[in-house]
């Protein structure tokens, strides 16, 4: 039964991690922007996905809110930093170019990769006590999960990459 259900789970990850990644960069690939409640959407599935795999036992429960926390946080920083994007690209990506100073550019992307790295680093400190009580099976059905998750998001940008050189 634990079986079915780990494969249940890896089974929407795979189907859905692509469509995550997607959502994250359609507003460069021409795609429409997805709403809040898409971007929620996929954070649940995403969060009931690795809950899933992990089958985590009730001690390790109480370190799951924190895990959760975190992820729902990321995914909420994402979709905003997604909307600021779709804001500058409304008039096209040239103009929002021209009208900007180039280090202003700079410093607004430095800016948003220290949120990125926050964002990251309150998530690895939330799944450190946790991961610290896996036991070996977990561990493994985690990494299965983290690495197809990786795989879809690079699937995703070398499709991304493609349609670029399409559009050349």
């Amino acid at each position: 039964m634990t079986k079915k259900a780990a494969v249940a789970a890896i089974a929407i990850l795979l189907t859905t991690s692509p469509l995550a990644y997607a959502a994250e960069t359609s507003v460069t690939v021409g795609m429409r922007q997805p709403s809040a409640a898409d971007m929620n959407s996929l954070t649940d599935m995403r969060v009931g996905i690795v809950k899933a795999a992990l089958q985590m036992t009730a001690e390790q429960e109480k370190y799951w809110p924190a895990v959760e926390e975190a992820i729902r946080a990321r995914a909420k920083n994402r979709q905003a930093r997604l909307e600021r994007i779709a804001q500058l690209h409304d008039n096209g990506p040239m103009d929002a170019l021209n009208e900007r100073n180039p280090v202003e550019l700079m410093q607004r992307r430095a800016d948003l990769l220290v949120q990125r790295g926050a964002d990251l680093k309150k998530l690895a400190d939330a799944w450190d006590p946790l991961y610290k009580t896996l036991t070996p099976d977990q561990k493994r059905r985690m990494a299965f999960v983290s690495y197809v998750a990786m795989r879809g998001a690079r699937d995703a940008i070398e499709h991304h990459s493609e349609a670029e050189d399409d559009d050349d």
